[in-house]
């Protein structure tokens, strides 16, 4: 399974071309899509493109991709610098009033197994964020409702290719436990040689502007869709 990431928590300062509007989001997930990616994961943005869990904001962004691409699976982030209090945030996600299909929840977190109890009395599916160099993946084990989840977000922070490579695998060690699929994915630097590893290893990956602003030839990317398609390549490459 390829996952586009179509912006993250970035901003236009470090992408001009980063999609932040819901019409904006609407239109880079059409193109990623049509290039082969499979899932949609997004960050809500407020008027200022900062990241918000805002009711008004998420409705926006997942109807505007939804009827951009019928039928795909929408995801939103649930990251703590969309809101440092995991009791705002659990109560944001009570108050949605269009549920996304996933939302991810950073195990390294403070409130995580909150935030992941709301999401799922509610019916959406839990992405377990696990980053590597932190002791999110035995915080995510030790949860009573880690089997619940939809899948666990392998996340590469390491951003050289040989510490990228290492902390990975280390990670999938640590996370072999787990009774979800894993989705492994890098980031900047890191992101080409993790997808790699990902697609030798057959386990679902991501890729997209949150990620990578580069392809793997270290042209700039021009939007989502060229990451996507570069990472379609790789992955049938190692089939």
């Amino acid at each position: 399974m390829l996952q586009v990431c179509l912006n993250g928590a970035r901003n236009r300062a470090a992408c001009s071309h980063l999609p932040v509007t819901a019409a904006e989001l609407a239109a880079a997930a059409r193109e990623a899509v049509a290039a082969g990616a499979v899932d949609v994961h997004l960050h809500p943005k407020d008027s200022d493109a900062r990241d918000t869990l805002e009711a008004t904001a998420v409705a926006a962004a997942v109807n505007a991709v939804r009827a951009a691409v019928p039928g795909t699976a929408v995801g939103v982030t649930t990251g703590a610098w969309a809101g440092p209090d995991p009791y705002v945030r659990v109560a944001q996600v009570r108050s949605w009033s269009v549920l996304p299909d996933h939302a991810s929840v950073n195990w390294h977190e403070d409130g995580a197994a909150e935030v992941a109890q709301a999401l799922l009395d509610r019916g959406i599916g839990v992405e377990a964020g696990v980053y590597s160099g932190t002791d999110a993946a035995e915080r995510f084990l030790g949860w009573p409702g880690s089997r619940r989840v939809l899948r666990v977000l392998a996340e590469i922070t390491e951003t050289t290719t040989q510490d990228a490579l290492y902390a990975a695998s280390e990670l999938l060690e640590r996370l072999r436990p787990a009774a979800a699929p894993i989705l492994l994915h890098g980031e900047d630097a890191g992101a080409w040689p993790v997808l790699r590893l990902a697609a030798a290893r057959r386990l679902d990956t991501r890729i997209g502007l949150e990620d990578a602003l580069h392809l793997p030839d270290g042209e700039p990317a021009a939007d989502n869709a060229s990451l996507v398609r570069a990472a379609r390549a790789i992955i049938r490459l190692a089939s």
